[in-house]
């Protein structure tokens, strides 16, 4: 039966999830029981698409890459796959409509595979467009449900969201993107060299991509609410302790928030919602 096909399609992208990203899954978890399969299958498969440019090194990338598209193309036209990662994505594009946005995100991920620095302001931005953006606003259209008025009014902040979440992932992991993968997404880093007047640049722009998130974020359904507004908290926390952690540390480091902390941050979030002070 292929309901029983789609059903464990659906498992591995909620496995992919939960293996690669404790704080996103511990957003998902929060979302209302008919959101989570869409929003799992979603990040099955953009995980899986930025595991192959960011970590098969060892392999024929962009051979591995161009197989994942053609297979994804394919899925559209067949409404089925045999990789159940995009099987279960197809099902989700079909439904909310994200076609445009897949193929913006597919373009991003191939940048990876031949752009090595970002020197230019116009360029950092086209990128995390296409990379982290899209992938919010691919969410957005499940939390709305496709009603169309809903997702106008609330895409900018859906946008300034994704922005800032995937800025905070290039702070944090600007160790790793210089030296393991060669490069460079801050147009302000100049000979792969981040000082700490730069790394204060870098923390204000974010810092007001989240003040414009929230206040879309405040509007989104109840039944995403809570789970988009944990997994701004920990971003925001994790921003604080980037933000407090010398510049040259973060060329050494990695720097994360702990398990604990994280509930602490998901306490004192439900607590918050349930007093309607969001």
């Amino acid at each position: 039966m292929k309901a029983l096909f789609d059903s464990s399609s659906l498992k591995c992208s909620k496995l992919v999830t939960h293996t690669y990203s404790t704080s996103f899954s511990l957003g998902i978890r929060l979302f209302a029981p008919k959101i989570r399969p869409s929003i799992y299958a979603i990040y099955g498969f953009v995980r899986y698409a930025d595991e192959i440019v960011d970590s098969f090194d060892d392999y024929e990338q962009e051979e591995l890459l161009t197989e994942f598209i053609r297979e994804y193309k394919l899925s559209l036209k067949r409404k089925i796959s045999l990789n159940p990662i995009i099987n279960s994505f197809q099902a989700v594009v079909h439904k909310f409509k994200l076609y445009e946005y897949v193929d913006i995100f597919l373009e991003r991920m191939q940048y990876d595979l031949d752009v090595c620095e970002y020197t230019t302001k116009e360029a950092y931005e086209n990128y995390i467009y296409g990379s982290a953006d899209v992938v919010g606003l691919m969410c957005l259209r499940v939390f709305v449900d496709n009603d169309n008025d809903k997702f106008n009014s609330l895409q900018s902040s859906a946008r300034y969201l994704g922005s800032a979440f995937q800025k905070v992932n290039f702070l944090r992991d600007i160790k790793q993107d210089l030296e393991s993968l060669g490069r460079s997404y801050f147009p302000n880093v100049h000979q792969r060299e981040l000082t700490e007047e730069v790394k204060k640049e870098i923390i204000r722009d974010i810092e007001d991509d989240f003040e414009k998130a929230y206040q879309g974020l405040i509007k989104l359904p109840i039944e995403s609410r809570l789970g988009v507004y944990i997994a701004y908290k920990y971003y925001s926390q994790l921003l604080k302790k980037l933000k407090h952690t010398k510049s040259e540390k973060l060329l050494t480091n990695r720097i994360h928030i702990s398990n604990p902390m994280k509930m602490v941050i998901l306490a004192k979030g439900y607590v918050r919602y349930k007093l309607n002070v969001i």
